[in-house]
């Protein structure tokens, strides 16, 4: 149970670096420098925030549902941090061993939704229920072609487990790995490891299905161009327009907090997750020299580095696309999930069932 705790404290630290990163990464975008004047590089600008956020009063409308607003911040909050019970961190430092953990995160990802409409219809303002309203839409919509990507890789693996996707994708899986999953090849790469035992090349298919995978978890996490839900230039914030202090802090760390989950799961799920990147080649065994065996410190060391490398290098991707592209229209966002990735996802689906039955 050590793990649970971990988690939590990396998801609320990641806060204090993730915003300031974020800042310094848009700013370097933009030609600008960002945070300069508090602290040394701006370094203090964060706890100068959270200062403030702690001092601001904790306003409730006149006409807001008052149980419904008030506790609207707090589902957010623990339906996103209870999706780290099931993370694996290294070989052997896991949250829950649940065999079901991909079905439980599933249900957990997606159910920051219902404080989310809470917020919304709580704070009795139009745009607030306009914020919320478009995430309903928004959430439950890409939820169908992330669950097919997801779908796709426990149908490779056979297994819901998150610890043993993992084990799978490295030198010390059980089974036998086969250069992009096929059989009829004959070549064995299980001895050589790395990023050749990562899903997306047992799979080469996968590769188009982690792509997937990033576009829906950035439309989950609300972030742009899917920032539809708090549209500043439309609906002034969105579902949190009414929300201040501290209850507004914590709807800034659950997004933030999202990032860093969904980012978990896709480095999990398709990139090899606690596993090295660097192959064995010959008698140079890159792959045996960078991981550890479990129940080794080597093996914890190496593991939650390789891991947290993969996650970090997923949220840099995240904000490398908000400063990047604009905010898209709602129908636009509709058409892209219905008629664009579903279909693909379903194609994906049929394929994986047929590479299992066939090729592997």
């Amino acid at each position: 149970m050590l793990a649970l705790p971990i988690f939590l404290a990396m998801a609320s630290g990641f806060v204090v670096v993730g915003v300031y990163t974020e800042r310094k990464v848009s700013a370097f975008m933009q030609d600008r420098l960002g945070p300069m004047e508090t602290g040394k590089w701006g370094l203090l600008q964060l706890f100068a925030d959270l200062l403030k956020l702690l001092q601001k009063e904790d306003i409730v409308p006149t006409a807001a549902d008052r149980r419904l607003f008030l506790l609207a911040p707090t589902i957010i909050f623990a339906s996103v941090f209870a999706g780290f019970a099931v993370m694996p961190l290294t070989p052997d430092l896991q949250g829950s061993g649940a065999s079901v953990g991909v079905f439980y995160l599933m249900a957990i990802v997606s159910f920051d939704v219902v404080g989310i409409l809470m917020a919304g219809w709580g704070s009795n303002n139009k745009y607030s229920l306009f914020g919320a309203m478009r995430s309903v839409a928004q959430i439950i919509s890409y939820e169908i072609p992330l669950g097919l990507t997801i779908l796709c890789v426990v149908m490779i693996c056979q297994t819901l487990n998150l610890q043993a996707l993992s084990f799978q994708q490295g030198i010390y899986t059980h089974g036998t790995n086969y250069l992009f999953g096929l059989k009829a090849l004959g070549i064995d790469v299980t001895s050589w490891g790395g990023i050749f035992s990562w899903n997306i090349l047992r799979n080469p298919f996968l590769f188009v299905a982690y792509i997937i995978f990033f576009i829906c978890t950035l439309a989950e996490s609300n972030r742009a161009p899917f920032d539809l839900p708090e549209g500043e230039s439309e609906i002034v914030g969105g579902f949190h327009t009414e929300y201040s202090g501290m209850r507004f802090a914590l709807l800034y760390l659950s997004e933030y907090a999202m990032m860093l989950l969904v980012s978990f799961l896709g480095a999990v799920l398709f990139l090899g997750s606690w596993n090295t990147p660097l192959p064995n080649l010959g008698p140079v065994r890159l792959a045996d020299w960078t991981s550890g065996a479990p129940g080794t410190f080597w093996g914890q060391l190496t593991g939650g580095f390789w891991l947290l490398s993969k996650v970090f290098f997923a949220v840099l991707l995240q904000m490398w696309v908000r400063w990047t592209f604009p905010r898209i229209r709602v129908d636009q966002m509709m058409h892209l999930c219905w008629k664009v990735l579903t279909p693909i996802g379903l194609i994906l689906l049929l394929i994986s069932g047929i590479w299992r039955l066939l090729m592997i």
